[in-house]
């Protein structure tokens, strides 16, 4: 299939909005439709996905690239499948003025055209390691937070779970999926000369047999039989190493069991290995384990990067990772695939994204890092006023001026000592908790230790509360997100296809934005750091 730039974007004198009665035209006008066709599908940028199709010209030309886009975006803005959204834009003259095809004699989506061109999204990345719908919603946000008046000088962010579509399974019922999985597929393909004795694996009352209708003692000697069959099904298994199936049977044995003389068994806790990256289910093996404010989460982590304005704001940047991701390295990701902040700007995150490293990078970035709290060991609020060298590496002086008679570094700290007469004399004796010897007093201090002197002393100040109350706003999003866009209940499993339905709500969330803004019924707290 070729590739073709969408020449649709001017209505023709055949358009079938002519045909519309003044009060239809009203209406239509006052919709949703006409600020999606005026500003949004404009900006929709076409050009990136060529590399999807084929550049022989003799090939059939694509399905438009901004009308599949677009019909993406409507379809998350009103929580609709890809049937309804097909036919609404058949049948509705909204959807047609929205996507501009009102002058087309047929509609160009097919019940296909959405899946297809989701499945080459999904392909593309696997193969390249670049997810292009992201780039195209990252691209078109930024379009809308200028045509919102919002610019990226004061930035938020904050990080939320996506529950998996999965059920949560026992040891036990992975590790029975596994094989009835295997068991399964070589049925289908014709190999049961391989499942002699292991046909009820592919019987669907078997589960409920095994799971359900045994008790507690059947169960045990359960798991031996299955962790037996595992075994038979391995040694006949080398010509599937390539088959998915199988290569999730010999993960799952892998984390869960061990072999020890012959025999494998379950693993136990004395054993390690397992870790929360471990497979949760293989209906989805990307998904993994976390734990975090007493609930356990299997799934992804998202994380949420928004830009802020006395006219609102608008979800700029987001990113999809497995949920044992860390918010410091998703912050060190956004600063690297954003690069350098042209104008100075402010990101204001909470507690988990601080950190010196985080800070430094920022800081090289024309970027200042303001965290509402402060991770780590507690530290006295004179270290703040310690002089170090750049690297972090020596200490240059102390809060009173004074040069330190040595310093030399640890694994973690810098280890400082003064003379002995210097430090009983000084005022600020109390304050640093010195360690007084014969000749010279000590103490330990590091650049981390510094950096979180320094960002307690700053929750002092009036600026800080003004910040403080920004970051508050971030906490709306990922609720926004679970509600009404229902993050939560994905009906794609896997990290690709759900890092690429959670850009299609973060892309329908900034439309809803926009409509608010040119309707005027946007309530925006007033902060003074937004003028």
């Amino acid at each position: 299939m070729a590739f073709r730039m969408n020449s649709s974007q001017q209505y023709s004198f055949s358009d079938t909005l002519y045909n519309l009665t003044a009060r239809e035209r009203k209406a239509l006008e006052n919709s949703w439709a006409k600020v999606f066709a005026e500003e949004v599908f404009p900006a929709i940028d076409e050009e990136r996905f060529r590399v999807l199709y084929s550049d022989r010209a003799q090939s059939r030309f694509n399905t438009p690239v901004n009308v599949i886009v677009g019909a993406m975006i409507i379809k998350e803005m009103f929580q609709i499948s890809d049937d309804e959204v097909v036919e609404n834009l058949m049948l509705d003259p909204r959807y047609q003025y929205a996507l501009h095809t009102t002058s087309l004699d047929e509609q160009p989506l097919s019940d296909k055209s959405l899946s297809r061109f989701r499945k080459r999204c999904y392909d593309y990345e696997t193969l390249n390691n670049v997810d292009l719908f992201h780039d195209c919603v990252a691209d078109l946000s930024k379009k809308i937070a200028k045509m919102m008046g919002i610019t990226p000088r004061i930035r938020r962010m904050d990080s939320m779970m996506i529950e998996a579509n999965i059920r949560n399974l026992s040891r036990i019922e992975l590790l029975y999926t596994c094989v009835a999985k295997f068991v399964t597929y070589l049925h289908k393909l014709g190999r049961d000369d391989l499942l002699a004795g292991l046909e009820h694996y592919y019987n669907p009352k078997d589960y409920n047999q095994v799971f359900y209708y045994n008790n507690s003692e059947e169960t045990i000697d359960r798991a031996k039989v299955i962790l037996d069959d595992a075994d038979r099904l391995l040694k006949n298994g080398d010509e599937f190493d390539d088959i998915t199936e199988y290569q999730l049977l010999v993960r799952c044995l892998s984390e869960q069991t061990v072999v020890e003389e012959g025999n494998r068994r379950l693993r136990e806790k004395e054993d390690g290995g397992m870790t929360s990256s471990i497979m949760q289910n293989p209906s989805d093996p990307d998904a993994t384990f976390r734990t975090k404010a007493g609930k356990d989460y299997r799934g992804y982590a998202a994380n949420l990067e928004e830009s802020v304005g006395a006219n609102g704001s608008v979800v700029t940047d987001y990113q999809v990772e497995k949920n044992i991701y860390s918010d410091s390295s998703f912050f060190k990701d956004s600063i690297k695939r954003n690069g350098a902040s042209e104008e100075p700007s402010t990101i204001v995150a909470d507690g988990a994204y601080c950190g010196k490293d985080n800070q430094d990078l920022a800081r090289e970035n024309n970027i200042s890092l303001v965290t509402t709290d402060v991770t780590g060991r507690e530290v006295t609020d004179i270290y703040a006023d310690f002089e170090l060298n750049e690297a972090g590496t020596r200490v240059l002086k102390c809060p009173a001026g004074h040069a330190p008679k040595s310093c030399s570094q640890g694994s973690h700290y810098l280890y400082v000592s003064f003379p002995r007469d210097v430090c009983l004399s000084c005022p600020h004796k109390e304050e640093c908790h010195v360690k007084v010897h014969k000749k010279v007093c000590s103490l330990n201090i590091s650049s981390s230790a510094q950096n979180r002197a320094r960002s307690k002393r700053m929750q002092g100040t009036e600026q800080f509360k003004l910040f403080a109350r920004i970051r508050n706003g971030v906490e709306t999003v990922p609720s926004i997100l679970r509600r009404i866009y229902h993050a939560d209940r994905m009906l794609v499993r896997g990290l690709t296809k759900t890092g690429f339905f959670f850009g299609c709500k973060v892309a329908a969330l900034n439309v809803k934005k926009l409509l608010t803004y040119h309707r005027g019924t946007g309530n925006y707290a007033q902060n003074p750091l937004l003028v």
